[in-house]
């Protein structure tokens, strides 16, 4: 029986479900664009075990963590599925099948990407019904929904576990903070004796990237403002926090490496707000609640950006051209326009984003 949704139009249930392995097992702002996804399915399947099919770094956050995964199984690295983490044990995808069957899953939910590497791993599992997405490059499962490039990230999701009756509750990220991440942020950073706000310079991609110099001045006129100022980075982003210390001219606290990704989120959710380019502490500061003030490139927006305007601002750069051989970066995405599409730079796309944008969506969220 097909029953109107949210999103259209849903599957009927699959019926004696009792484990579902859903591959999810990249970075942490793509997690947390798959959460309604899980919940869906939590809601759908009550009774079943939800097992997510992750990096180690999944195991660890999702230890004690109330939500809608059960167990997470590491999948191992390989390509097009994860890149390895430091000191990760070594093992094969063929030990990692040969385990994963032994689960005797019923549904196998692949919402990990295009498909054409992921695909042939989720038809490996031996489950009775196989969903999720599918490339043009990719083989198809039982039920699949296409793969469009431009899509925000948690109605894609959303989509596919529609194909096995799960309906949207919800279309918002919603992490749990625990009282271990509290305990753990106020650990680190001690009680405030003024509301914090956190900034995140940093991003994988540099293209995302604001200018240091930039987050050094919106923390200047919060600290003026009355506020503590944190910057937060992982060790990799310890000279880009580095830069917005140095130039910041007031007294900021850097967090490099000093939290665990709970602590993070126990740290987030009592700031008062959080500046950071389009990147997965970002994602994740709303998802424990936080107001946030997000600095995007247009194409980003189009597919991250949180879709909620009362606690959060997306600041958009509409730059299309690369900064520095002025190339159309869009025809990858559109081949039948003009252009070159790639070009090799990775300079910044959301430079022309200026200071007084960021401030004044930062101080109307401030504002009580």
């Amino acid at each position: 029986m097909v029953t109107p949704s949210l999103l259209g139009l849903t599957a009927g249930l699959v019926p004696d479900v009792r484990r579902i392995a859903v591959l999810r097992a990249n970075a942490l702002g793509d997690f947390i664009f798959a959460l309604p996804a899980l919940d869906a399915l939590r809601a759908a399947y009550p009774s079943a075990e939800i097992v997510l099919l992750g990096a180690p770094w999944h195991a660890k956050l999702w230890c004690d963590r109330p939500g809608p995964v059960d167990r997470v199984l590491v999948v191992p690295p390989a390509r097009g599925i994860r890149d390895a983490e430091a000191g990760e044990p070594a093992s094969t995808v063929d030990e990692f099948v040969a385990a994963a069957r032994g689960e005797g899953f019923d549904l196998a939910v692949q919402i990990h990407g295009g498909g054409a590497n992921s695909n042939p791993l989720m038809s490996r599992l031996g489950a009775r019904v196989t969903v999720g997405l599918r490339a043009e490059d990719a083989p198809p499962l039982d039920r699949w929904v296409r793969y469009v490039y431009y899509q925000h990230e948690v109605i894609r999701y959303l989509e596919v576990v529609a194909l096995v009756g799960a309906e949207a509750t919800t279309i918002v990220p919603a992490l749990t903070v625990t009282d271990a991440d509290r305990a753990e942020a106020a650990r680190v950073l001690g009680p405030a004796d003024r509301p914090r706000v956190a900034l995140h310079p940093g991003a994988t991609d540099t293209r995302r990237r604001w200018p240091a110099e930039r987050f050094a001045e919106v923390a200047g006129e919060l600290h003026r403002d009355g506020y503590e100022v944190l910057v937060t980075g992982t060790p990799s982003e310890r000279e880009v926090v580095d830069r917005v210390v140095a130039a910041a001219g007031v007294p900021v606290r850097p967090q490099v490496g000093t939290l665990s990704l709970g602590g993070l989120a126990g740290c987030y959710a009592g700031c008062a707000l959080v500046v950071s380019n389009d990147t997965g502490p970002l994602h994740l500061a709303a998802s424990v609640g936080a107001p946030t003030v997000g600095i995007f490139w247009v194409g980003n927006l189009i597919n991250t950006a949180n879709p909620l305007r009362g606690r959060h601002r997306p600041i958009c750069s509409w730059t299309v051209h690369c900064p520095v051989c002025g190339v159309d970066c869009t025809p990858g995405i559109y081949p039948h326009r003009p252009g070159d599409g790639e070009c090799p730079h990775r300079d910044s796309f959301v430079i022309d984003v200026p200071v007084a944008e960021v401030l004044e969506a930062a101080r109307e969220l401030l504002t009580p």
